[in-house]
């Protein structure tokens, strides 16, 4: 299954649910670009086909077991974003397509689906391996269990696009994650290296572009509990005395310093699922994203356009009582501390409206 980035972090990922069911099947989450370098790469089998409709597309259902692919390429998104990937995905305009012919419309009753018979990536498997693998066992458990989660969602009422009601009052532009206790939100920030991170005194000259700088430090915090986390990564940048002056950053901080893949390793422990990271410009998520392109994207500060509050004195410190404030003279608690009055103020702003 190929997923595109925004169903990753959906509350009803089909696709999960059928990867964590099936043993013999695997999921790929990123960047359509990202992901279709990591699928050029991946070796396939004689007679992989495609599930996709299309005029060319054989109906499962329709064609002499000799003729089933022997290995299935699932696009999962919604129908806009699984275009998307075939458009930005050449390899799998290469493969030959088969598709459904479902008698009923799709369970999946929180989605509008486009058409009629639309399904959802889990229901679409489950269909594709009854007509190929009819002996796969606890296909029926998993379309129970798919129509539990859907009727627990219901009865709770989350969803409103079936009544159109209005989704909530105040500031539009204020993302639903800012709105509420704020229990959830990481603020994060990152310094990447300078252009040129050259030094005549330094005996590693710069190994990369200077075009194409790296994170080299990133820092984050969960304001409402007070939980921290930095780390140094591994940088010629680091032996630039005049630009380590201007970062100003601890000396123990900087003392020991993780690789790349180390660095992606942290970080993942120190989010929760919940989570949701919150930086201030969109270069920092630029950053990020260069060490984890298949982690949710940010939301960026900047992008949001409200006007901050005028109440903003001491802002941080009502929605955020664990949070002490700065702890260093760096430019990057300095930056990160900006990020966390504006999540303040935003929530404060947003509040006032109720």
């Amino acid at each position: 299954m190929l997923q595109h980035r925004r169903e990753r972090f959906h509350p009803f990922n089909t696709a999960r649910l059928v990867n964590q069911a099936l043993h013999q099947s695997s999921l790929m989450v990123g960047h359509n670009h990202d992901l279709s370098a990591r699928f050029e790469q991946l070796p396939l089998k004689p007679q992989t086909g495609l599930l996709f409709p299309g005029d060319d597309a054989k109906v499962l259902t329709a064609i002499p077991d000799s003729d089933f692919p022997k290995q299935l390429i699932v696009p999962d998104g919604t129908w806009h974003h699984v275009k998307t990937l075939m458009r930005d995905i050449p390899r799998l305009q290469t493969l030959p397509r088969f598709c459904l012919a479902p008698t009923s419309p799709s369970r999946y009753r929180i989605r509008r689906e486009p058409h009629a018979h639309g399904l959802s990536t889990l229901e679409a498997v489950v269909s594709a391996l009854r007509s190929i693998e009819p002996e796969t066992p606890n296909l029926d458990q998993l379309l129970t269990t798919f129509d539990r989660m859907i009727d627990s969602q219901i009865k709770q009422g989350t969803t409103n696009w079936r009544k159109n009601q209005r989704r909530r009052s105040g500031i539009p532009n204020v993302p639903r994650a800012l709105t509420g206790g704020l229990e959830n939100i990481v603020v994060g920030y990152g310094e990447q290296e300078p252009g040129n991170t050259s030094n005549s005194k330094s005996p590693h000259p710069m190994r990369r572009p200077p075009s194409q700088p790296q994170l080299m430090y990133w820092t984050a915090i969960r304001p409402t509990s007070g939980e921290r986390f930095h780390c140094a990564i591994d940088s010629p940048a680091f032996q630039n005395e005049a630009f380590m002056q201007r970062l100003k950053l601890p000396a123990e901080e900087v003392h020991e310093r993780s690789s790349r893949k180390d660095f992606a390793k942290r970080w993942s422990a120190f989010l929760r699922p919940t989570d949701r990271l919150v930086v201030l410009h969109s270069s920092t998520a630029t950053l990020l994203r260069q060490l984890q392109p298949d982690a949710q994207p940010p939301l960026i500060l900047k992008a949001i356009n409200v006007s901050p509050d005028s109440e903003t004195d001491n802002a941080s410190f009502k929605c955020f009582p664990k949070h002490k404030g700065k702890i260093s003279n760096s430019r990057a608690e300095e930056r990160l501390n900006i990020a966390i009055e504006r999540v303040a103020s935003l929530n404060l702003a947003f509040r006032k409206t109720q």
